[in-house]
């Protein structure tokens, strides 16, 4: 979604939203990993049983990573996205259904932001390469030194979008992935699966929203099923409080900004490719070949709890004196459709709302204030009242000036604070830190510093350093020689943080001086702001996206046709009279084929993805389209600092142009890209011990070639169409890899058929309701926690996991100093704690003898909890006790059988009913497998943990 910091200012303000995913680590011996049984219970203390992943958000970080190298081929690739959705797997475990969903093609409003960043990656790539290369012989031209350049094909993300190649092997190998699992893992062993492809049209979040939204209007579906959906985008929040399911959890991985990277040129850290001067690297330590490689560190992920989230709202929306009955769904419908004021995919905010600002607090305000005018809520169930929006929105127009002023004294007086800031580092900057031997230590480094040797030729050394660094600051003009000797040849060019005033970019709008609406019309739509018909008309575009994108979120895709026109939006001031505009969509839409979207989306770099014939209109000078594809074009800034904030100014597709276009070459495809070129569907599978599967496999064998309805009660009540498919993985015939290093599936027992949702009539309204039956998850916030601060004046996080009964760990300075004296030395490295208990504490012979009197070590280690593993060490009562001479006993039996209350399971009150969660799983894995409780009809896991059921 295109909310900048949305994330962010969501998880600050509202902090126990976020809780840390809990990862069973794979135990590795001898080289080899053990696989893990994701059929036992998960360890997050909380059972889930749909998953639903945004695969768009799993395939981008997989095929080309920020943090670790990229995959050499498309097979790497596809096994790094088999390794990801595994991971996800085994953090999540769902019990009932997974449903993997790819971008298909997209509505025209979607396809115009495609457009935009396709050519703006096509752009930057150019100029990334033309700069390097550029500055690679200037760096050589000097008698730099850089590594040999390496010749490799660079992945083009482009490929991922519907209709290529890329997007079509995928499928097929995900296809190969599920059955795979479905015959050896026996966490998916009475799982349902279903892959929704790049083939079927719309995007992946909203094509898994649709699904809940058909299955929600369904008599046999459980109003209590908890649906936890994987990706990263801001918009999910936003969909999952629009379904109004009580248990709605997402998963993302932990964002961590400024991670480092390495020159692209030297391949050295500490610079960018602007600043390198080609200098050899120098020698750190005794292992070189590791100074600069780029710490990898596994991404962790955390879960967003959305029923936590609607506590906060509840607390903050509810209203009282109100004119009307308040109705916590509706407001939160409300609080939804406001956030799309500050952005979205679809249509650019409003020029005075911005997130970092605190829109979201001052819409809320506003709207606050205004509902007692309104006389009701601003949306149901995805339809929008304009009348009542326009007062929120003249409301945020009176308050505008004093905005873009308030913008504008903010701006001023962060440039000042980071001039001074640059000015005290630069007085406060020592002028020579000595290195090698000699370099100062951080405080707390308990590592021993190395042995220091020949230290008279290290000070010679340092002394050579100083003097030179005093010649050349001396000399300002002076550049250094490859061998690091001040030459006079040529001067250092002054850098731009060096000086007092950093060049800013020209602002023609100056929206905080009087005439901004007069200048902003001007130079954004070269019209007047007198010209009231073409304003109305930018706000009638504008008020028909707002109401096409709530469309969109609560009941599908109202016009696979419609997109805004413009590149900027209005003024919220100039939102008069919309109550009169009308919001009505064209009906019977239909989307745009894969090789069709590839036209409107792709720049003229990008078309060897499509066929030749079509690739020429693209490139041709004759060509009748050949206006779409510039080669370059100018990017707005907008009163932003850096270029990809701004606005590409591409002009719009003309899709009657476009369809008049290709006609001409549509008969030069090929069988196969007329495949590519078509729309498909949903395919379901599922394995031998799932009760649907002898239903679909007697559908195959009487060849029935009618659709039939799907029995819910042989699957979770999930209902729809099933019809036989072309390409079905069937019981005992191969399923071949299409990865050659991964092996062909020759006793497969998976059976694959398609599957279509529940059909409805185009004027069907989807209620925004909680459905009856449905239990309100336990209360997480207290009374206290609405309070900004506790009294000590730190943040409130009142609850750290899914079960509120948790004890969380808290250790006093005095136990860490326990700790420190009795933890040997050899279990890490120096100074640093492991993350089990230690043996010493229980009874090995590196303990002390505990004096009569004396405090026991295992009472203050008696909350601590294995953080990596959950295994902990062997339980008091089945160790032999030791005793050592002049030594107390270790610990008393009565205080042994005490101790051990705190690892019964606890009760946690269930989406289904009651159902004990064992707070030790490690306990359980040693007394056997339990089952999952009353509240969920599960079957009992396999006897045992390996992949085999025969």
């Amino acid at each position: 979604m295109g909310v900048p910091a949305f994330f962010r200012w969501l998880s600050r303000k509202y902090p126990s939203i976020i809780v840390n995913c809990v990862e069973e680590k794979a135990k590795e011996c001898n080289g080899i990993k053990a696989p893990i049984d994701t059929s036992k219970p998960n360890p997050n203390e909380v059972e889930f049983d749909n998953l639903y992943l945004d695969m768009n958000g799993i395939i981008h970080p997989c095929t080309h990573p920020e943090d670790k190298p990229a995959p050499k081929n498309e097979d790497e690739m596809m096994v790094a996205i088999f390794e990801y959705i595994d991971r996800i797997f085994n953090i999540v475990r769902p019990r009932r259904l997974l449903y993997m969903a790819i971008d298909g093609v997209a509505p025209r409003a979607k396809m115009n932001q495609q457009r935009s960043r396709r050519f703006r990656a096509s752009k930057e790539g150019m100029e990334a390469a033309e700069e390097k290369q550029k500055i690679r012989q200037e760096i050589l031209a000097k008698g730099g030194i850089l590594p040999p350049e390496e010749v490799k094909e660079r992945f083009d993300s482009n490929c991922i979008t519907p209709g290529t190649e890329f997007m079509d092997n995928l499928a097929k190998c995900l296809r190969y992935y599920i059955a795979d699992r479905l015959n050896s893992d026996p966490g998916w062993k009475n799982l349902t699966v279903i892959l929704s492809d790049a083939s079927a049209p719309g995007e992946g979040e909203h094509k898994i929203m649709d699904y809940i939204r058909r299955q929600r209007a369904q008599p046999n579906h459980d109003p209590n099923t908890h649906h936890c959906l994987c990706g990263a985008d801001a918009d999910l929040i936003m969909l999952g409080l629009a379904t109004h399911e009580p248990n709605f959890t997402i998963i993302r991985e932990e964002f961590k900004p400024n991670k480092p990277k390495p020159c692209a040129l030297c391949n050295q850290m500490g610079h960018e490719v602007k600043d390198c001067q080609g200098l050899p690297r120098e020698k750190q330590g005794k292992h070189d070949q590791f100074a600069d490689s780029l710490p990898f560190a596994e991404q962790e992920f955390i879960f967003i709890r959305l029923c936590v989230l609607r506590e906060y709202l509840e607390r903050e929306l509810t209203m009282a004196s109100l004119p009307f009955t308040f109705d916590f769904e509706r407001s939160v419908d409300d609080w939804v459709f406001m956030c799309f004021f500050v952005g979205n995919d679809f249509l650019p905010h409003l020029p005075s709302l911005e997130i970092r600002e605190g829109a979201i607090d001052r819409l809320v305000n506003i709207y606050k204030n205004v509902v007692h005018k309104t006389g009701g809520y601003l949306t149901e169930s995805g339809f929008v009242n304009l009348q009542r929006v326009q007062m929120i929105m003249l409301a945020v127009g009176e308050v505008e000036d004093s905005i873009f002023k308030k913008r504008k004294d903010d701006d001023d007086n962060f440039k000042r604070r980071q001039k001074e800031k640059r000015k005290r580092m630069k007085r406060d900057q020592p002028s020579f830190i000595p290195g090698g031997q000699f370099s100062p230590q951080a405080l707390g480094n308990r590592s021993s510093p190395q042995a220091i040797s020949n230290p008279r030729q290290a000070a010679f050394e340092m002394r050579m350093h100083d003097r030179q660094n005093s010649t050349t600051s001396s000399s300002p003009n002076t550049s250094l020689t490859s061998d690091g000797s001040p030459s006079l040849a040529g001067g250092i060019k002054r850098k731009a943080e060096d000086s007092d005033s950093e060049p800013e970019p020209e602002d023609n709008i100056r929206l905080w001086e009087t005439g901004w609406k007069q200048r902003y019309y001007k130079n954004k739509f070269d019209v007047d702001a007198s010209d009231e018909k073409f304003r109305r008309k930018v706000v009638q575009s504008y008020v028909e996206g707002l109401c096409w994108v709530l469309r969109y979120y609560y009941q599908g895709c109202a016009s696979w046709n419609w997109y805004y026109p413009f590149h900027y939006a209005p003024f919220a001031s100039d939102f008069e009279g919309i109550a009169d505009m009308p919001s009505d969509f064209e009906k019977g839409s239909k989307p745009f084929k894969p090789l069709e979207q590839l036209m409107g989306v792709f720049p003229a770099a990008s078309g060897n993805f499509l066929p030749p014939t079509w690739r020429k209109l693209m490139t041709d000078p004759e060509s009748s389209i050949i206006d779409f594809y510039p080669e370059d074009f100018a990017i707005d800034l907008n009163g932003k600092k850096y270029a990809w904030q701004g606005v590409a100014l591409l002009p719009f597709v003309d899709e009657r142009r476009l369809r008049a276009a290709l006609e001409e070459v549509y008969p030069d495809l090929t069988p196969e890209e007329s495949r590519r070129n078509s729309l498909g569907g949903d395919v379901l599978f599922v394995g031998k011990h799932h009760p649907l599967c002898d239903f679909i496999v007697e559908q195959y064998k009487t060849k029935n070639t009618e659709p039939v309805d799907m029995p819910p009660e042989l699957c979770h009540g999930i209902q729809g169409k099933l019809t036989l498919n072309e390409n079905a993985v069937l019981p005992d015939q191969t399923v071949e890899s299409p990865v050659p290093m991964l092996r062909d599936l020759a006793q497969n027992s998976a059976v694959s058929i398609s599957f279509k949702d529940p059909q409805f009539d185009e004027d069907f309204v989807f209620k925004a309701i909680v459905l009856p039956g449905a239990k309100k998850p336990a209360p997480v916030l207290k009374p206290g926690d609405w309070e900004k601060t506790n009294n000590d004046g730190r943040p409130w996080r009142p609850q750290l996991g899914f079960n509120r009964d948790r004890k969380p760990v808290h250790l006093d300075q005095s136990a860490f100093r326990t700790l420190g004296h009795t933890m040997p030395r050899e279990r890490g490295m120096p100074g640093m704690y492991a993350n089990a208990v230690p043996l010493g504490t229980y009874g090995s012979p590196y303990t002390r003898p505990l004096l009569s009197g004396q405090q026991q070590i295992p009472k203050l280690l008696s909350n601590l909890r294995p953080q990596e593993s959950w295994r902990g060490p062997t339980p008091l009562f089945q160790q032999t006790p030791q005793r050592t001479a002049g030594a107390a006993p270790l610990l008393a039996w009565n205080r042994m059988l005490q101790s051990q209350n705190q690892y019964q399971p606890s009760q946690y009150q269930g989406l289904g009913g009651p159902m004990s969660y064992p707070q030790r799983p490690e306990d359980r894995m040693d007394r056997g497998r339990q089952a999952y409780g009353p509240g969920r009809p599960y079957p009992l896991p396999p006897p045992s943990g390996r992949y085999s059921w025969n």
